[in-house]
């Protein structure tokens, strides 16, 4: 288990390797295999063997090195592997990231599923990495959404750590998040803070406002975290100077990275940002393949 950097007011503990990444794993082969690998299997000698390198053809920070050496083991028991790069580096393009031995068949079958999971989760951990450089001496932290990928929150949150972010909420049930529509439901974002607070101590409190009126509302119902979306530069400002420290102020809402720098310079602590795990490109790798005698 690896925990959160201590700065993180709202410390959390995400699994390196989560409980179910050999299911995923699992599943994901047999999508791309089915009831067998025909090319290798027609091309191929049963018992030939062989060792295999990935490499980074782009520049980035790799994650995700535990999926792939998965992905190989499920059809290469007995293969063996040496990490080349430690994850959470930034490195540029040419650099070696994973050697692996075993037979052939199974070594090219397990390719595509292998590199996969590592450009999907090193993608996410370059733009991550690329993002924390952007506000570097802000004070300013980037936190990640729950906008994953379906069944692979922990795996991409984890990414976004290794890329030197911080992770928001894991889901539902683990921090009150009051969104819009709770606070439209409840009867506006004042009570909405006021029931949550009272609902349930033991959990952090985060509430969505929308303009400086219902800033002074969540201020004056004792929010500790407050969301601010959508909102201008100078609106930004504003809600900082306005706050004066009385709670924790996160940005959110058409984040880029153009952006990034601006935004931390108007004094928020937080700056969310969906694109991290919906629209991080995978970091581009290649696996060149050498037979063994």
């Amino acid at each position: 288990m690896r925990e959160l950097p201590p700065e993180a007011d709202r410390p959390r503990v995400l699994p390196d390797f989560p409980e179910d990444a050999g299911e995923l794993v699992a599943r994901a082969l047999a999508e791309d295999i089915g009831d067998g690998d025909v090319t290798a299997e027609a091309t191929i000698p049963a018992d030939a063997r062989a060792k295999v390198l990935v490499r980074q053809k782009a520049p980035g920070v790799v994650y995700g090195i535990g999926y792939a050496e998965l992905a190989f083991l499920a059809l290469a028991p007995r293969a063996r592997f040496r990490s080349e790069t430690p994850e959470g580096v930034w490195h540029g393009a040419g650099n070696p990231v994973l050697h692996a031995h075993g037979n052939a068949r199974a070594l090219l079958a397990a390719e595509r599923t292998a590199l996969n999971f590592l450009g999907r989760l090193s993608g996410i951990a370059t733009l991550t990495a690329r993002c924390v450089r952007e506000i570097e001496g802000t004070g300013a932290r980037i936190l990640d959404t729950r906008k994953t990928t379906p069944g692979l929150r922990m795996a991409e949150k984890a990414a976004v750590y290794f890329g030197g972010g911080t992770n928001h909420r894991i889901g539902l049930f683990d921090e009150i998040l009051i969104k819009e529509n709770h606070a439209a439901a409840a009867g506006g974002v004042g009570e909405a803070v006021r029931r949550a607070r009272a609902a349930r101590p033991d959990l952090s409190v985060e509430v969505e406002v929308r303009d400086l009126k219902e800033l002074d509302e969540a201020l004056q119902a004792g929010a500790p975290r407050i969301l601010l979306d959508n909102m201008d530069l100078a609106t930004m400002r504003a809600a900082v100077e306005r706050t004066a420290g009385h709670a924790s102020l996160e940005a959110s809402g058409g984040v880029t990275l153009e952006r990034l720098r601006e935004i931390a310079e108007t004094g928020v602590d937080f700056i969310s940002i969906g694109a991290l795990t919906h629209s991080a490109p995978a970091l581009d790798l290649s696996l060149i393949l050498e037979p063994l005698s």
